[in-house]
């Protein structure tokens, strides 16, 4: 016992940070030490020290587990996942005259009665411009919005340096407003062909409103817009869910419940 004493009192730890939040008493057998000159005379007693002090450090276990847990991609709580924190992404293109904005806004789900879900309401592409306000300054508060459909950003994936398109929407189509409310989004090339033009107008018979702001969009901006539209798409179809589903062993059971199954070209 008094070899034990004088052994605990003449180390000391090379790297403390191996093991911060424990004791001496707790650290492992394995962490490295450092011996003064009294050390070969307790080399008879070092083994036993180790099997009766040593317990293992499990902070770097912890942190393991939080590494892994944060790398998991966010998943939807309606399906079923763990509730993880919502991310908001949006792109930005700022002009002379106006800013736009470009802001996926995902699909909505409906539970069925077998458990499943289904889309109820495909996602789409907000688009926002703000006239400008001052150098550098836009003014936000005057936006107008412009939502791109599935369908719409297909026209646009699709278009062609020297081609155009236009969209026209009326918020209250089908409803007693009919008519009041006018929105046409132009997209043209630009004379010299090095981008296009991006001219949202809108009348509003409401509000007793006439806007009309448009933006460059440079042949670089167009192509990263043209980017984040391909790969969104599949997300806004609500498909990366579907994929997220399939799993090996229920594949041929899912298949099978469903009684369209069968109606597949190749049965026939």
């Amino acid at each position: 016992m008094h070899h034990l004493h004088l052994l605990s009192s003449s180390f000391t730890i090379q790297n403390p940070r191996l093991c911060p939040n424990h004791s001496l008493s707790s650290l492992h057998s394995s962490s490295p030490l450092s011996f003064t000159s009294r050390t070969p005379l307790l080399l008879s007693t070092t083994r036993h020290f180790r099997k009766k002090r040593s317990l293992q450090c499990r902070q770097s276990d912890y942190f393991q587990q939080q590494n892994i847990t944060r790398r998991q991609p966010p998943n939807d709580s309606s399906f079923g996942g763990a509730l993880q924190p919502r991310v908001f992404v949006g792109h930005s293109i700022y002009k002379g005259k106006a800013a736009l904005t470009v802001e996926p806004k995902a699909p909505e789900f409906t539970p069925l009665d077998s458990g499943a879900f289904k889309v109820s309401k495909e996602g789409f592409v907000l688009l926002q411009f703000a006239p400008a306000a001052g150098v550098r300054q836009y003014d936000w508060g005057r936006k107008q919005v412009f939502s791109l459909s599935v369908t719409e950003i297909g026209s646009l994936i699709s278009l062609g340096a020297r081609e155009s398109c236009e969209f026209f929407h009326d918020p209250f189509k089908g409803r007693s407003e009919e008519g009041k409310v006018r929105k046409v989004l132009k997209v043209e090339p630009l004379p010299d062909g090095s981008g296009h033009f991006f001219n949202l107008s809108v009348q509003n018979k409401l509000l007793n409103m006439d806007e009309n702001i448009y933006i460059p969009v440079t042949r670089a901006e167009f192509a990263v817009l043209i980017s984040a539209f391909n790969f969104i798409v599949p997300y806004l179809l609500g498909w990366h869910a579907y994929a997220n589903s399939i799993k090996p062993d229920d594949t041929s059971r899912v298949n099978n419940a469903n009684p369209r199954s069968g109606d597949f070209e190749w049965s026939r």
